[in-house]
């Protein structure tokens, strides 16, 4: 197996390992593994310029131009994957298998913007005789982006992609404690031959480097990724240097059973996919709304599923579920449940921290839990899922809704009136039926409400990165 990488930050088509630096540590054992540079001042000065620069030159190239070099950039991660994800789960404790689906996905991203890039059409407006109204698409500049740590290429990956096939130059701060993901892109790039400066990559504590970047003039986009209450505070410092944003924030997913539905493969699939990456997945299943006919056959089935997920190793052959990425989500998930357990809800499964080295905790289930408990307003980020009965579908739907979140929704039924009945009265950027899968490269993704504002991926995900321009030509004097 290769060992993990030598972290460095990627400025200006050079790297760099500056003189401070935070360590990185395997979340399975709790072992350090690297340490990842602090970008300084200097660094974010050079990297501003070196932005600068490269969109100049960037934006020159053609579409297609863009395109193959972002397509060449990907079949190097391609052919590579084994080693980036080998990093991936050293760093955040995923399953290998898992790291390796995350490498496919973010190579899909590019490939799909790759594309993209060559169809961000303008328009011809029909005018008067004499004078020419068009419409252009242009890069908007220069990109600050923010990703989290929870998904340490396919995140990074997807504003890279819209940023590079839009023709802009971009500065990505990376998640400090997974940071390989996004180096080993930048190495895929530089190795393509990504002019210097198109692409930068520091790292640092991320208040500092968001605050610096933002006001500045070159920055023309804010990207970012994360929690609610961060993403609300960096609109207000980019909304007061007239900066657009696009944020993907976070979310609560209800799920909704249907009557009609199959309660034993329903239950079993939702457990399932609640143990995917710990459930430390922004449209991770959460809230179970089930119909009271099918509640204790499909909450019999998921916590059957749950506790037999097997837990362990993400390097170890047939883990499904690894770690949790710190102690932070440990000490989240212990604090949730004793809060709920207080309040009256039923624990089924799971619900403590397990007795070994590593941030290891089960998939938890809760029943039967009292709205005022803090789990049923807080994302939890973690695998707990919470199961609560419904008497009708309307109820599910306003239940659904009575949170501030609306970045997925699922919902399971053989009723294609109930299956439309969803899809139009749930509150979600992404609405899935009778499956969990909320987004792939060719579908927008995205949020409403506090869940965030614009979209990444699909026909929709260049738009962020590129600005309109009406011209007037009139054709005689």
């Amino acid at each position: 197996m290769p060992s993990y990488p030598d972290l460095a930050g990627y400025i200006g088509g050079e790297w760099r390992r500056g003189r401070e630096s935070l360590p990185v540590h395997n979340p399975a054992d709790e072992s350090p593994i690297g340490a990842v540079p602090v970008a300084s001042r200097e660094d974010l000065d050079t990297a501003l310029t070196a932005a600068e620069d490269g969109f100049r030159v960037w934006r020159s190239w053609s579409p297609r131009a863009r395109g193959d070099l972002i397509l060449k950039a990907a079949a190097l991660m391609r052919e590579r994957i084994d080693e980036i994800a080998h990093s991936i789960t050293l760093e955040h404790g995923k399953p290998f298998a898992q790291a390796r689906l995350e490498v496919i996905r973010g190579c899909e991203f590019y490939e799909w913007d790759a594309a993209e890039g060559q169809r961000a059409y303008g328009r011809v407006i029909p005018s008067e005789p004499g004078i020419r109204y068009t419409v252009h698409h242009q890069p908007i500049g220069v990109v600050a982006a923010f990703s989290p740590w929870n998904f340490p290429m396919s995140q990074p990956a997807r504003k890279i992609a819209g940023a590079l096939a839009a023709g802009c130059s971009i500065i990505l701060k990376a998640a400090e404690e997974t940071p390989a993901g996004a180096l080993h892109m930048a190495r895929a790039f530089h190795d393509a031959g990504l002019p210097r400066g198109v692409l930068n990559l520091v790292f640092g504590v991320p208040a500092d480097i968001s605050s610096y970047l933002i006001p500045q003039p070159p920055t023309r986009l804010v990207a970012f990724t994360g929690s609610t209450a961060v993403g609300k505070h960096l609109t207000g410092l980019a909304a007061q240097h007239m900066k657009p944003v696009l944020m993907e924030l976070g979310g609560h997913a209800p799920v909704i059973v249907c009557a009609d539905a199959d309660p034993a493969e329903a239950g079993t699939v939702c457990a399932t996919r609640k143990a995917r990456n710990g459930g430390q997945v922004c449209t991770s299943p959460t809230r179970f709304y089930v119909h009271q006919d099918i509640y204790a056959s499909f909450t019999e089935a998921f916590v059957r599923r749950a506790n037999a997920v097997t837990i362990g190793n993400g390097m170890d052959a047939g883990t499904e579920m690894g770690p949790l990425a710190n102690l932070r989500r440990i000490e989240a998930m212990e604090r949730l449940v004793a809060d709920a357990k207080a309040k009256g809800a039923r624990l089924l499964a799971g619900g403590a921290r397990l007795a070994r080295p590593g941030y290891f905790f089960p998939v938890t289930v809760l029943a039967d839990v009292p709205g005022h408990a803090d789990v049923m307003r807080e994302e939890p980020f973690g695998p707990l899922a919470v199961i609560n009965p419904v008497a009708n579908l309307d109820e599910a739907i306003e239940k659904a809704n009575a949170l501030p979140f609306g970045l997925a929704a699922y919902g399971f039924t053989h009723d294609a009136r109930n299956a439309d009945r969803m899809a139009e009265g749930l509150e979600a950027g992404n609405v899935s039926i009778n499956t969990l899968e909320a987004s792939v490269a060719e579908t927008p993704f995205g949020g409403v409400k506090e869940s965030g504002y614009g979209r990444e991926g699909g026909v929709e995900g260049l738009a962020p990165y590129l600005t309109v321009k009406t011209v007037s030509h009139k054709l005689t004097v």
